[in-house]
């Protein structure tokens, strides 16, 4: 196989956008409780095929802004557009999730549970196992079909809960910092896993994370969310090259970009 060549900036230059936020704000009230702002001035645009980091401190809406995305949550104010203009968008079929816990059914083997959402929206089962094998290949667990969740370790659980967010084949997938549980070594390999399923699949993903590194390495583009109210600081294209390896991190570019969102967040 030929390596794949380097590609400056993100590859989605022109594509449509998959998602519109404008103006979006979300409070939440409960009885004999202050108002809590959960995120307000969420402005981004999605391009199909991008891969987003969303990034901020513990508090500042991020999971907010996915349970809207996922139509979990209705905004208070503005404008939510969910899918490509002119496609038809159901965020029950549409949608993959991925969790920072795998969320395994322990009873249940591999692929048996990554079959789980093709049950669920009762596909046709055929097509859905042959998919399934696919994806459990994709993400590098082929011949662990059979296997149980507590046999694999965290970092295989999570590709299957990513082959799982798949099987379906939603046209966006959401995942809420997947990799946060686990030791630094292998979030580096998810991360760089996760860019070479992202490269084949071409999903357009967002991806929470409170890791500045983790937000620039992987993201075509990247929102940050500052706290207190909790608000969008900024949105931009991280210019640099695919596929990306662990040494783009040594690029001056990279250093940027990590410094950019630091002084957005009075990390300075």
């Amino acid at each position: 196989m030929t390596e794949a060549q380097p590609t400056a900036g993100p590859p989605t230059d022109g594509a449509p956008p998959m998602i519109r936020l404008e103006g979006v704000s979300k409070t939440y009230r409960s009885r004999g409780q202050p108002a809590h702002i959960a995120v307000s001035e969420v402005d981004m645009v999605v391009e199909k095929g991008a891969l987003v980091s969303l990034v901020g401190p513990s508090g500042c809406g991020k999971t907010t802004v996915l349970k809207i995305l996922a139509d979990l949550h209705d905004a208070d104010e503005g404008v939510v557009e969910i899918g490509v203009p002119g496609e038809a968008f159901a965020p029950g079929r549409d949608v993959g999730m991925v969790f920072q816990q795998a969320l395994l059914l322990k009873w249940r083997r591999v692929l048996d549970n990554v079959l789980l959402p093709a049950e669920i929206l009762g596909l046709p089962m055929r097509e859905a196992r042959d998919r399934a094998r696919h994806l459990i290949n994709m993400v590098g667990l082929e011949g662990a079909e059979a296997k149980y969740p507590y046999e694999l370790s965290g970092g295989m659980q999570q590709r299957v809960a990513i082959a799982r967010s798949l099987v379906h084949d939603p046209k966006l997938v959401l995942m809420d910092e997947p990799f946060g549980a686990l030791d630094a070594l292998t979030r580096e390999k998810m991360n760089l896993e996760l860019l070479r399923i992202w490269e084949e699949s071409r999903k357009t993903i967002v991806f929470v994370t409170h890791s500045i590194q983790e937000a620039v390495f992987l993201g075509s583009h990247c929102a940050v969310l500052t706290a207190g109210p909790a608000r969008m600081a900024d949105y931009f294209a991280i210019d640099l090259p695919y596929p990306r390896k662990l040494a783009v991190k040594q690029d001056p570019a990279f250093g940027a970009y990590t410094a950019r969102i630091y002084r957005l967040l009075g990390m300075e």
